[in-house]
Protein backbone atom coordinates (compact mmCIF):
# COMPACT_ATOMS: atom_id res chain seq x y z
CA UNK A 1 0.00 0.00 0.00
CA UNK A 2 1.54 3.36 -0.99
CA UNK A 3 2.16 5.85 1.77
CA UNK A 4 1.40 9.51 1.35
CA UNK A 5 3.58 12.24 2.75
CA UNK A 6 2.71 15.87 3.23
CA UNK A 7 5.09 18.24 1.48
CA UNK A 8 5.14 21.64 3.13
CA UNK A 9 6.78 24.52 1.30
CA UNK A 10 9.74 26.00 3.14
CA UNK A 11 9.47 29.31 4.96
CA UNK A 12 12.74 31.22 4.89
CA UNK A 13 12.25 33.42 7.93
CA UNK A 14 12.56 31.19 11.00
CA UNK A 15 12.31 34.24 13.26
CA UNK A 16 8.88 35.01 11.79
CA UNK A 17 7.77 31.44 12.55
CA UNK A 18 9.03 31.60 16.14
CA UNK A 19 7.52 35.03 16.70
CA UNK A 20 4.08 33.97 15.46
CA UNK A 21 4.24 30.70 17.41
CA UNK A 22 5.07 32.60 20.61
CA UNK A 23 2.38 35.24 20.12
CA UNK A 24 -0.29 32.58 19.50
CA UNK A 25 1.09 30.05 21.99
CA UNK A 26 1.07 27.34 19.29
CA UNK A 27 3.67 25.02 17.82
CA UNK A 28 6.09 26.23 15.17
CA UNK A 29 4.56 23.72 12.76
CA UNK A 30 1.15 25.39 13.08
CA UNK A 31 2.72 28.84 12.87
CA UNK A 32 4.50 27.81 9.67
CA UNK A 33 1.25 26.55 8.14
CA UNK A 34 -0.46 29.83 9.03
CA UNK A 35 2.36 31.85 7.48
CA UNK A 36 2.05 29.78 4.31
CA UNK A 37 -1.60 30.90 4.22
CA UNK A 38 -0.35 34.49 4.55
CA UNK A 39 -1.52 34.73 8.17
CA UNK A 40 1.40 36.48 9.80
CA UNK A 41 0.06 38.32 12.85
CA UNK A 42 -2.02 37.72 15.95
CA UNK A 43 -5.01 39.75 14.64
CA UNK A 44 -4.96 37.87 11.32
CA UNK A 45 -4.83 34.54 13.15
CA UNK A 46 -7.65 35.55 15.49
CA UNK A 47 -9.81 36.49 12.50
CA UNK A 48 -8.90 33.22 10.75
CA UNK A 49 -9.90 31.10 13.75
CA UNK A 50 -12.84 33.26 14.92
CA UNK A 51 -14.28 35.17 11.95
CA UNK A 52 -17.16 37.56 12.50
CA UNK A 53 -20.32 37.67 10.41
CA UNK A 54 -19.59 41.19 9.17
CA UNK A 55 -16.50 39.86 7.39
CA UNK A 56 -18.43 37.35 5.29
CA UNK A 57 -19.19 38.10 1.66
CA UNK A 58 -22.82 38.45 0.64
CA UNK A 59 -24.22 35.14 -0.60
CA UNK A 60 -25.90 37.13 -3.38
CA UNK A 61 -22.49 37.55 -5.01
CA UNK A 62 -22.86 33.92 -6.11
CA UNK A 63 -24.23 33.55 -9.63
CA UNK A 64 -27.90 32.57 -9.60
CA UNK A 65 -28.47 33.12 -5.88
CA UNK A 66 -31.33 35.61 -6.34
CA UNK A 67 -33.13 33.23 -8.70
CA UNK A 68 -32.60 30.33 -6.31
CA UNK A 69 -33.90 32.34 -3.34
CA UNK A 70 -36.99 33.41 -5.30
CA UNK A 71 -37.63 29.80 -6.31
CA UNK A 72 -37.41 28.56 -2.72
CA UNK A 73 -39.78 31.32 -1.57
CA UNK A 74 -42.24 30.35 -4.32
CA UNK A 75 -42.03 26.69 -3.28
CA UNK A 76 -42.72 27.57 0.35
CA UNK A 77 -45.65 29.90 -0.41
CA UNK A 78 -47.13 27.37 -2.88
CA UNK A 79 -46.69 24.49 -0.42
CA UNK A 80 -44.59 22.59 -2.95
CA UNK A 81 -42.56 19.72 -1.59
CA UNK A 82 -38.87 20.58 -1.15
CA UNK A 83 -36.28 17.81 -0.95
CA UNK A 84 -32.98 18.56 0.76
CA UNK A 85 -30.43 16.13 -0.62
CA UNK A 86 -27.13 15.66 1.17
CA UNK A 87 -24.25 13.25 1.16
CA UNK A 88 -23.26 11.03 4.06
CA UNK A 89 -20.08 12.61 5.37
CA UNK A 90 -20.09 14.86 8.42
CA UNK A 91 -20.46 18.19 6.64
CA UNK A 92 -23.12 16.72 4.35
CA UNK A 93 -25.29 15.42 7.17
CA UNK A 94 -24.85 18.61 9.22
CA UNK A 95 -25.69 20.91 6.31
CA UNK A 96 -28.69 18.76 5.38
CA UNK A 97 -29.98 18.91 8.95
CA UNK A 98 -29.46 22.67 9.18
CA UNK A 99 -31.21 23.35 5.87
CA UNK A 100 -34.07 20.99 6.77
CA UNK A 101 -34.64 22.68 10.15
CA UNK A 102 -34.37 26.16 8.61
CA UNK A 103 -36.93 25.38 5.91
CA UNK A 104 -39.20 23.60 8.40
CA UNK A 105 -39.13 26.70 10.65
CA UNK A 106 -40.22 28.77 7.63
CA UNK A 107 -43.23 26.48 7.24
CA UNK A 108 -41.93 24.63 4.19
CA UNK A 109 -43.19 21.22 3.14
CA UNK A 110 -39.73 19.70 3.34
CA UNK A 111 -38.13 16.26 3.41
CA UNK A 112 -34.54 15.12 3.35
CA UNK A 113 -32.60 12.32 1.74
Amino acid sequence: MPTKRWKIRPVRDQLEIRSLADSLNVSEVLAKLLILRNIKSFPQARYFFKPDLEGLHSPFLMHGMRSAARRVILAITSNEKILVYGDYDVDGTCSTALMYMFLKDLGANVEFF
